[in-house]
């Protein structure tokens, strides 16, 4: 195998790393240049930047994730549909310059009649299956847009989508729970936090358990500081209520940063589901699985 440039390139920046044959991590390097901040055409100078001279070399293949392959991207690398495995992402690839940069295609599958997508999460789930040599479990990636992903025999089977992140934001700057919350969310207060993720496991929806933050406050028992801890645990608890980990055979696979994976721990403790966390090193560890699947399959 080539050494590989393993490229994360989101809506808000651009991570890379450079990997030895052997899939070892040899340098990272950020910028803040997602592609929202690129303008049509600058690309590959943006790239250059960041990592142009791991690039010099003949022996380096680069593989992109993420929102480069979107249609506001460098170029659109379309939805690849489930189920998907390796050979089937490396098959797809949208080569920018055949042989040496391509980027790796989203996913798709349909839920109860409409499109579901994910661009970059395929990326980590392959990741996390190679690091911790699995090939069926239930996965779960938090962020702005939680994907949950069901994986048999090494390919993705199903995944949904929940706009977790994106709610609890609306709902602590744009509604009128904004007056109640403090300007800056601080610490995790584990307490508070719990007490939101058990009262939404106990409710039927989050339009009316989201109200409670206010009330709680407006009756003092709950302080301001620990609103915002109590409302993500609300938010995720909505998550974690309507999924169905009944069948789990061993834990339940949590990927992405250290802050968020530390939360969905612990409200899946309140579940009594036993978790494992794999963090950001899952990007290239995927990227680099994809890569060694290509130089299989040439």
């Amino acid at each position: 195998m080539k050494r590989l440039i393993a490229v994360d390139w989101g809506t808000s920046s651009l991570r890379a790393a450079l990997l030895e044959t052997d899939g070892r991590v040899i340098e990272e390097r950020s910028l803040p240049r997602g592609i929202l901040t690129v303008a049509a055409g600058g690309f590959p100078s943006v790239l250059d930047t960041a990592c142009g001279d791991w690039m010099r070399s003949d022996a380096t293949l680069t593989l992109i994730s993420g929102m480069a392959g979107s249609r506001q991207g460098w170029i659109e690398a379309p939805y690849c549909p489930c189920p998907a495995g390796f050979a089937d992402i490396s098959a797809r690839l949208a080569w920018v310059e055949p042989g040496r940069i391509a980027i790796v295609p989203g996913l798709s599958c349909e839920q109860h009649g409409a499109p579901d997508v994910m661009r970059g999460e395929e990326t980590q789930v392959f990741g996390a299956l190679d690091l911790l040599g699995m090939s069926d479990a239930v996965m779960v990636l938090p962020g702005t847009h939680s994907k949950w992903v069901r994986v048999n025999g090494g390919r993705i089977q199903q995944f949904s989508t929940f706009m977790t992140g994106e709610f609890y934001a609306l709902l602590r700057q744009h509604s009128i729970l904004a007056r109640t919350l403090p300007p800056d969310d601080g610490e995790l207060d584990e307490p508070a936090f719990r007490r939101g993720i058990e009262h939404a496991l106990r409710s039927a929806s989050l339009l009316q358990t989201a109200f409670s933050a206010r009330t709680l406050s407006l009756f003092d028992r709950l302080p301001a500081a620990s609103l915002p801890s109590y409302l993500s645990g609300l938010v995720i608890g909505e998550e974690l209520r309507v999924q169905d980990l009944s069948g789990l055979a061993g834990p339940l696979v949590v990927i992405g940063s250290a802050v968020l994976t530390r939360r969905y721990e612990l409200a899946l403790q309140v579940l009594g589901v036993k978790a494992r966390a794999v963090g950001s090193e899952a990007t290239w560890r995927g990227l680099w699985a994809i890569a060694r699947t290509l130089e299989g399959n040439a």
